[in-house]
């Protein structure tokens, strides 16, 4: 997370007074890491006499993933352990689990973009990639399985290997 945000946002988690007071962080953040950008008007190449213009877009700050340790920098956190403590326990706890859940769901949008890096932060944030439960086991359904030997034993080292 680039150092900026922190010079932007500045909260202190100690005065939060009400739950839409930490929403309206949350909302500022995502806001923050959309990016800003400008409208220029370029000129289409190959035009004659560059008259004919294009509108383009000109990032002034390139957006930004959601990431869990952006979203409890800007509400002001010092330590990913004060802020999960803090979701746990703080009287502003429901708002905050709002706002992890949104990174979440960012997280799983990018499932569909680069599997590898969303699904180990997924995994971090407590998913699992189990497809199935095991069926119900009761009494009659369940298989056991007896092994047995046959055939001589294996042997011991290649000295005991007769050909």
């Amino acid at each position: 997370m680039p150092i900026g945000i922190q010079n932007i946002m500045k909260p202190d988690i100690s005065s939060f007074n009400n739950a839409a007071q930490v929403e309206r962080l949350i909302d500022k953040y995502f806001a923050y890491i959309k990016g800003k950008y400008h409208i220029e008007q370029k000129p289409v190449k190959n035009s004659k006499d560059n008259a004919e213009t294009i509108e383009q877009k000109v990032w002034d700050r390139e957006p930004e993933p959601a990431t869990l340790s952006g979203l409890a920098l800007a509400l002001g956190f010092s330590s990913r352990q004060e802020f999960y403590t803090y979701v746990q326990h703080g009287p502003f706890s429901q708002a905050v689990k709002q706002g992890v859940l949104r990174v979440e769901a960012c997280y799983e949008a990018h499932l569909h973009q680069n599997v590898t890096g969303a699904m180990f932060a997924l995994k971090n944030m407590g998913w699992n990639e189990k497809h199935d439960p095991l069926p119900n086991t009761e009494a009659g359904n369940i298989l056991t399985v007896k092994v047995f030997s046959s055939g001589p034993p294996p042997a011991g080292s290649e000295k005991e290997v007769k050909l």
